[in-house]
């Protein structure tokens, strides 16, 4: 069997290098699954302007459309993380794949003839994105305290998903139709599911299963809700754009759906490179000083996007603030297990779930303003504010976190 050889080995001894510290078949399974995740979770939003006009959609209507797989998935994600840590990573990333896969299938054979049917699809596509809480604890799990930046980073990197949806979607729904796509996307879903189960292993040493009111006992911490908090402006802004910036490119500057994929993929693959490096930066630096220059650096971008003119602009500003936003999504997960290693599968989901949130409230309220104010200015402003607001808390909690945690005793970088 694929795996035999790994059923016997011990988790790698604290201090080797970080190749030689953990599982590279998990952490490569880790990264495929979550990559063909992503890719299908976004999906809507490189879809968004072919479905909009087929199906005759307000702006506000389209925001909620391209919204509802990041909320769903946000909400998800904690039900991932609870499974997690009750039957391990691995079946739980199995289930998972099933049910997005069948409901993709189901999808292109039923066919999607209204509003109504994008939300239900929405709702099966945040199942994708709940991946999120399955596959960095998967990763994470084999890897000891100093190499945690990396092995998020690396595994987390399966965002760039995002890049595939935007690349090839819009091209695909011009020569097939866009409900083809749906059962299109079955194919590399099947293939990677295929190879999730021959290269996956769950971690020796995993936490016993608690009762089920423990899984949710960080939450009487504060350093769970500011690390939500932090994660929520980072990803958000991340996965926010990406679903939203195929309808922002058509209705601002005209532009076909296929084009606007392709400034889509530009500005998230940007983003989605450089969350190994906002880890590894995090490891080396710090992740709270590494914060608090992505947090400025997203808010100036993000002022910059809500007075751009032309495409070119636009397109510039949104790859500096994704490039910010990237390397804060890893910068966050160097900290995330420092605080809570024994609880890293529900944090991971609770965090992961904060994040989703954040997503939801972008889309949908650049949706909203669209709609209220004929202009998408108000609401990049908004979050542009909110990037500050995140600096200015993340530095009133710098220091206990410094001098409290455990982690930041034995000489970890916080």
């Amino acid at each position: 069997m694929a795996t035999a050889y790994w059923e016997d080995q011990d988790r790698p001894a604290k201090g080797d290098g970080f190749w030689s510290a953990g599982h590279k078949p998990t952490l490569i399974a880790a990264f495929l699954y979550f990559d063909l995740a992503f890719m299908v979770w976004v999906m809507l939003g490189p879809l968004g302007p072919d479905i909009a006009a087929s199906l005759g959609l307000t702006p506000a209507q389209k925001g909620l459309m391209v919204a509802t797989p990041t909320l769903a998935g946000a909400i998800l994600r904690v039900v991932n993380g609870l499974l997690v840590d009750r039957i391990g990573p691995k079946r739980s990333g199995a289930i998972s794949q099933l049910i997005v896969i069948a409901g993709l299938f189901t999808a292109w054979l039923t066919g999607v003839t209204s509003f109504a049917g994008t939300l239900a699809l929405g709702v099966v596509l945040g199942f994708a994105g709940a991946s999120f809480a399955i596959a960095l604890p998967l990763a994470s799990r084999w890897y000891p305290p100093e190499h945690q930046g990396k092995a998020m980073g690396i595994a987390g990197m399966g965002n760039s998903g995002t890049v595939l949806a935007a690349l090839f979607a819009p091209g695909l729904a011009h020569l097939f139709g866009w409900n083809a796509v749906l059962g299109l996307a079955c194919i590399p879903l099947v293939l990677v599911f295929v190879a999730y189960m021959l290269m996956a292993k769950d971690a020796p040493g995993a936490p016993a299963p608690k009762k089920l009111a423990a899984y949710l006992e960080p939450l009487r911490t504060v350093d769970a809700w500011w690390l939500m908090l932090f994660y929520s402006v980072t990803f958000g802004g991340f996965v926010g754009l990406a679903a939203s910036l195929p309808i922002y490119f058509t209705d601002q500057f005209g532009l076909t759906a296929v084009m606007a994929g392709y400034c889509t993929a530009a500005c998230v693959f940007a983003g989605s490179l450089v969350r190994p490096l906002g880890g590894a930066l995090a490891d080396r630096i710090g992740g709270v000083k590494a914060l608090s220059i992505v947090y400025l650096v997203a808010a100036a971008a993000l002022a910059g996007v809500s007075a751009a003119h032309t495409v070119g602009a636009a397109l510039a500003t949104f790859v500096v603030a994704m490039l910010a936003l990237g390397t804060g999504n890893g910068s966050v997960f160097q900290l995330v297990p420092q605080r809570f290693r024994a609880e890293i599968g529900v944090m991971t989901g609770l965090v992961g779930m904060a994040g989703g949130i954040g997503g939801f409230y972008l889309s949908s309220s650049l949706g909203f303003a669209k709609q209220f104010s004929g202009s998408y200015q108000s609401g990049f402003l908004v979050f542009a504010g909110l990037c500050l607001l995140a600096f200015v808390a993340l530095a009133g909690v710098k220091r206990r976190w410094r001098r409290d945690w455990e982690a930041a005793k034995t000489g970890v970088r916080i």
